[in-house]
């Protein structure tokens, strides 16, 4: 059963390869491209990113980010992030480091108002909330390539949950897929 909650809404915005890998075995991203290199690539970010105040990403996403993929600047500026780690390290304006549980920490979120909540990555966090029914839109861009092995999106043991395909948009080989959850009695 759904709790009720403000007009704020959990979205998973991600990339995943045509075989279902959010990350290569290496844990890597550099697959992330569309099927020519040198076309440029839709800008749907800033679209997505007007909507949100809150973004959620566990260790393994934040230490990637800062890193390899923005280490000269946090990415996320103007943004609160929550960090989800065991590490201890010291709070910066903008991002809190935390052991919360995912699911426990989404649905504190959800009480206070604000803006839509971002679910990053990985998949240590995407997994539980998917399986708690907490992400209420699935935004997912489907790269234009097969990894074979790697960190899977969905991890096939949770539970069915029926969604509602609300828009498509493909651009350079990437399919871009936005769902919503589909409202108990509706559609089958």
């Amino acid at each position: 059963m759904r709790l009720s909650r403000k007009m704020r809404n959990v979205t998973l915005f991600i990339a995943m390869s045509l075989d279902g890998y959010i990350a290569d075995k290496d844990g890597g991203v550099g697959w992330l491209f569309g099927q020519n290199v040198q076309e440029e690539t839709e800008d749907v970010y800033s679209d997505f990113i007007k909507d949100v105040d809150t973004v959620i990403m566990g260790w393994n996403t934040y230490h990637q980010v800062t890193t390899e993929l923005s280490p000269e600047e946090w990415a996320y500026k103007g943004l609160k992030s929550y960090i989800i780690t065991h590490r201890e390290l010291p709070p910066e304006s903008d991002r809190i480091f935390t052991e919360k549980n995912p699911c426990d920490l989404v649905r504190e979120l959800l009480q206070h108002p604000g803006r839509d909540i971002w679910i990053c990555g990985g998949a240590g966090i995407i997994q539980p909330l998917v399986e708690a029914d907490l992400i209420d839109k699935y935004y997912i861009s489907v790269i234009p390539v097969i990894l074979g092995s790697g960190l899977r999106l969905f991890g096939g043991d949770g539970k069915e949950i029926p969604l509602r395909l609300v828009r498509t948009k493909s651009y350079n080989g990437i399919t871009d897929l936005v769902y919503i959850r589909r409202q108990e009695g509706m559609e089958k």
